[in-house]
C-alpha cells in the first residue's frame, strides 16, 4: 500500500481538517441512514467514555501496551490502525513498535479528542503517524490495509456494531488480525461479555483466533481474523441477550 493512502490527514493540519466537514456523530437516539440496511444490536451500548481509560504511568507500570502489542506480534514495517485511539496511549507506542518503515492510522469520532491527539504526533514528531475522523457506523478505512486493527476499551461504545464491524472487515490484509481488548461486564457498564463479543464479530464474517484473560490489561484479550465471506447486510441476525451476560449472547 502507498504511503499517500495512509497519509489521509498531516498532523499539522489536524485541527483545521477536524473542524471541515466531518460528519456530525448521531444523537437523541436517531440512526444514521447509512446504518439502516443492519440490525440494531440487542443490548445496551456505553455512553462515550473518558479518552483515558486510565493514567498511562500507570498502564505502562504494568505493561499493558506491551503486553497487547506482544501478544498481537507488532514487527517492524507493520502497517496498523487504532481504532478509538482518544488521546493517543496505543497510537504513540504503537508507532515506536513499528518503526520509520511502518504506519499507523489513528481514527476516533472525538474531534476534541483527535485536535488533542495531532498536536501529541506533531510534539513528539511521530512521521508515522497519521489522524482520520470515523464515524458510528463506519471506521472509514482504506481496503486491503492492514496488518493489524486495534479496538481498545471501546468497542462496547459502538453504536452500530454490526455495520462498523462489516466495514472494516475489507480493510484487512491477507492474515491481518483485529485485535479487542475490554472488561467481562455488561456493554451498559463499559465493558462486553466474551461470548457476546465473539457472537457479535462472527455475525458478520470474523472467526475467533485467541482469547485470553489477561490481569495486566484489567479484563481480556482476544483476537479475531476476517472469514472467507462476508454476508450481507440484510442477512445479519442480531445476537440476542440485552444484559450481555448468559447464554443467550451466543445464539
Amino acid at each position: 500500500m502507498s504511503s499517500s493512502l495512509l497519509r489521509l490527514l498531516p498532523c499539522v493540519l489536524a485541527a483545521a481538517a477536524l473542524a471541515a466537514g466531518c460528519e456530525q456523530v448521531q444523537s437523541d437516539g436517531d440512526r444514521p441512514e447509512t446504518a439502516l440496511a443492519f440490525p440494531e444490536p440487542d443490548r445496551p451500548v456505553s455512553d462515550l467514555g473518558a479518552n483515558r481509560f486510565s493514567n498511562e504511568t500507570a498502564r505502562d507500570s504494568v505493561g499493558e501496551a506491551q503486553k497487547v502489542m506482544d501478544l498481537s506480534e507488532i514487527e517492524e514495517g507493520m502497517t496498523v490502525a487504532d481504532i478509538g485511539a482518544g488521546e493517543g496511549y496505543y497510537t504513540v507506542r504503537l508507532a515506536e513498535r513499528v518503526g520509520a518503515s511502518g504506519r499507523v492510522l489513528a481514527q476516533d469520532i472525538d474531534r476534541d479528542a483527535l485536535t488533542r491527539l495531532g498536536e501529541r504526533v506533531n510534539r513528539e514528531r511521530l512521521d508515522n503517524v497519521s489522524i482520520k475522523p470515523g464515524a458510528a457506523d463506519d471506521p472509514r478505512l482504506p481496503e486491503n490495509s492492514f496488518d493489524r486493527i486495534f479496538l481498545v476499551h471501546m468497542y462496547h461504545e459502538v453504536s452500530e456494531p454490526y455495520a462498523f464491524l462489516w466495514r472494516l472487515w475489507p480493510a484487512l490484509r491477507e492474515d491481518g488480525e483485529v485485535i479487542v481488548v475490554d472488561v467481562d461486564r455488561p456493554t451498559d457498564q463499559h465493558g462486553i461479555d466474551p461470548l457476546l463479543l465473539s457472537c457479535e464479530f462472527k455475525r458478520v464474517g470474523f472467526e475467533l483466533v485467541q482469547y485470553s484473560d489477561e490481569p495486566e490489561l484489567a479484563g481480556y484479550y482476544a483476537k479475531f481474523k476476517a472469514a472467507a465471506t462476508r454476508p450481507e447486510p440484510e442477512d445479519i441476525r442480531p445476537c440476542r441477550g440485552t444484559s450481555g451476560h448468559g447464554p443467550n449472547a451466543a445464539n
